[in-house]
């Protein structure tokens, strides 16, 4: 008898496509928690999947500092004034 145990198969493509689309709402902690416990594991055999959740990660962490910072004042008041053109353009096409 041998004890030595087979490598795990390698997920299928389309198992992949599945956790892939489930990756961003694992980020974000919006997965149940059976959902996550299935996403962690498929990580943990599916080197392409981590590579792509970190990816993913990374990304969002950067988005998220980039987020943190303040519009110069002068930018600020372009924008709002633009948005103030549109309006009036709106208001004035529907009459």
């Amino acid at each position: 008898m041998n004890d030595r145990q087979d490598p795990p198969a390698s997920p299928s493509a389309e198992e992949c496509v599945d956790y892939l689309e489930q990756i961003v709402f694992f980020i974000d902690n919006e997965l149940a928690e059976a959902d996550c416990a299935a996403v962690r594991k498929h990580l943990d055999t599916c080197n392409p999947c981590l590579e792509k959740y970190d990816l993913q990660r990374t990304m969002k962490a950067v988005v998220a500092r980039s987020c943190t910072e303040v519009a110069p004042s002068q930018l600020r008041d372009k924008v709002m004034f633009r948005l103030q053109q549109v309006r009036v353009e709106i208001t004035t096409t529907e009459a």
